[in-house]
């Protein structure tokens, strides 16, 4: 499912004065699987600032746990590689048992396969040529490819057909109707529109319909509540689809299909509605949520059935992220400006919380407990508001949680991971 010797080679690239963290001097470099001989520790200073870190406790907890959730719940899980854009993390998902990687854009197909993944479900539509000829020519000179993508329109399948035509593949490409809702984003608007659609991909020579697929992570709602019933009810109509498809004979015969939706927020829900247990026949249902792995302090802590929503018994996902930052000035009575902005952390579903103080010239931290809040940021600035009593110092280094892992991937070309003591031991590559 993923080149071992492709990333393998990841360990022998050269890290350099260019990479954003790292405390290396112009023309001092370190291979990539030598960085944790070098005794780098966090909470002693020895990376510059800010730094954005990976707590490997956490991140393989989160692994593991959304694993079993899919085990126990009879899902498969083809986690989002948006998230990461990161192949050493595609392939300890895949070791853990995911059934394929979801991408969102034929690039980052072209960067999965660089490395050797070999099942794609590409959870968009696929309508341009230069994308749809990459895809023919993949699974025409490796037979154990597999690449699935989404369709939603007449147009879009006549489209793909033709170009598939011109560059035959040798075998059917694997499609599934994306059932959508009025005022997201893709996907058909109606159950009727499905069907109407799905005759015409039967009808085509190049495309296979292998089932349905929708995303329920952007309905919008007052509250938590509101979106989960609207969220419920939309999964239903999918579950419809499929049963009506199935009445109509649409549907392969005798063969399983596939039901895929499922973000980070509301897989609990996608299992329980359209989990395998709720259909006649078989189905593979596949969840694509891809932010578990480093989960977060606030926008999927919030609403993941791992995180706040969840029972107390239930185990839960931790955050792996953390951005280390210097206090630069304290210019007012009750303002910080700290060393990290747009630049350095996700801002688009909240701002970086504070979670702890590492005072200047100690290893010891001071639990914040909320007290400290991050109400804007600019390019490379923080503005953060303390307690007018607060005793924090410039030269001390604030510590944050974030909200929203993908927007803290994509600032990062190499992200230290660090173990319980905050010992470097290994880096993440991203691809974006």
């Amino acid at each position: 499912m993923i080149d071992r010797d492709r990333l393998e080679s990841l360990g022998r690239r050269e890290l350099d004065a260019t990479v954003k963290g790292l405390p290396l001097a112009d023309g001092d470099t370190v291979a990539a699987r030598d960085v944790a001989a070098r005794g780098w520790n966090v909470l002693a200073g020895d990376l510059d600032l800010p730094a954005m870190i990976i707590k490997e406790a956490p991140m393989a907890s989160n692994i593991a746990l959304m694993a079993e959730f899919c085990r126990q719940h009879s899902v498969s899980l083809a986690p989002h590689g948006k998230t990461s854009m990161a192949p050493q993390l595609f392939a300890r998902q895949l070791d853990a048992g995911a059934w394929a990687i979801t991408a969102a854009t034929v690039r980052q197909c072209r960067t999965y396969r660089a490395f050797g993944v070999s099942r794609v479900l590409l959870a968009n539509e696929l309508v341009d040529p230069l994308g749809l000829q990459w895809l023919a020519e993949e699974m025409r000179t490796d037979p154990d490819v597999e690449i699935y993508f989404f369709v939603d329109s007449i147009d879009g399948v006549d489209l793909a057909d033709a170009i598939l035509g011109e560059a035959p593949v040798g075998r059917p490409v694997n499609v599934l109707i994306e059932l959508g809702y009025d005022g997201g984003r893709c996907g058909c608007r109606s159950i009727d529109e499905a069907l109407e659609l799905a005759v015409r991909v039967n009808d085509s020579a190049h495309l296979s319909l292998c089932g349905v697929a929708g995303f329920e992570g952007l309905i919008p709602g007052p509250d938590l509540s509101t979106v989960l019933e609207k969220s419920t009810a939309y999964l239903g109509r999918i579950h419809s689809l499929v049963d009506e498809l199935d009445a109509q004979r649409l549907l392969p015969a005798g063969e399983e299909i596939i039901v895929s939706a499922g973000g980070s927020s509301y897989f609990d829900l996608v299992a329980d509605v359209l989990g395998p247990q709720a259909f006649d026949r078989a189905v593979r249902t596949v969840v694509r949520s891809g932010c578990y792995i480093t989960h977060d302090v606030e926008m999927f802590e919030l609403t993941s059935p791992l995180g706040a929503r969840a029972e107390a018994s239930t185990p839960r996902l931790e955050p792996a992220f953390e951005l280390w930052a210097t206090v630069l000035s304290r210019p007012e009575p009750g303002l910080a400006i700290v060393g990290f902005g747009k630049r350095d952390a996700p801002y688009d579903y909240g701002l970086p919380s504070p979670v702890r103080v590492v005072p200047q010239g100690t290893a010891g931290t001071r639990d914040l407990s909320g007290s400290f809040n991050v109400t804007g940021l600019n390019d490379q600035h923080a503005f953060v508001r303390i307690p007018a009593d607060d005793p924090l110092a410039v030269g001390d280094v604030v510590v944050s949680g974030i909200s929203h892992p993908c927007g803290a991937f994509d600032k990062w070309q190499y992200i230290p991971v660090v173990d319980e003591s905050y010992d470097v031991v290994d880096g993440i590559f991203t691809f974006f």
